[in-house]
């Protein structure tokens, strides 16, 4: 199997980088956002997002995980934040590559039993492969491929991050 890679390290920073500013111009108005990362690459993707919204903004950035069961979404979904700790807030669901939208839609659902200020979604990677009507508001590249194909996203603590096509 062999990788063909679509993003390098620099390109993923850069992606990174407008995503954060796209994200606070559209939170502009707010003190606190949440960054909801669903586990375990989508919630890597946050993490770097808020540290660069950190450094280009004064907003209060609150990080909550997502554990989701890919393979029977439909199963309770955990959160590291209450549901009283992101009520009334803005969130931003944040996943790293949007396939089916599967994984998406079923954490959507999750976070609208609660009133939320705005509710936004990003990947690094937009598939364009789509079971659900769901859509990636803040998007790095927007990507179309075979079904065989996959998108895997490694991100390296070590600024040796990269996505490939397989």
């Amino acid at each position: 199997m062999s990788k063909n890679i679509i993003l390098t390290n620099q390109e993923i920073e850069h992606k990174i980088k407008r995503i954060a500013y796209q994200i606070y111009e559209t939170f502009v108005d707010e003190n606190e956002v949440v960054l909801a990362g669903i586990a375990t690459n989508g919630y890597l993707f946050a993490e770097k997002i808020a540290q660069e919204l950190k450094t280009i903004s004064s907003l209060n950035v609150l990080l909550c995980e997502v554990r989701i069961n890919k393979e029977y979404p439909e199963s309770p979904i955990q959160t590291t934040l209450t549901k009283e700790e992101y009520a009334n807030k803005g969130l931003i669901l944040i996943d790293d590559v949007l396939n089916s939208g599967t994984t998406l839609i079923y954490a959507v659902r999750h976070f609208l039993d609660v009133p939320l200020k705005k509710f936004k979604t990003a990947v690094l990677v937009d598939r364009n492969h789509k079971k659900y009507p769901v859509k990636a508001d803040f998007k790095g590249i927007s990507l179309s491929t075979s079904l065989l194909e996959h998108v895997q996203v490694v991100f390296d603590e070590n600024e040796n991050s990269y996505a490939y096509l397989s």
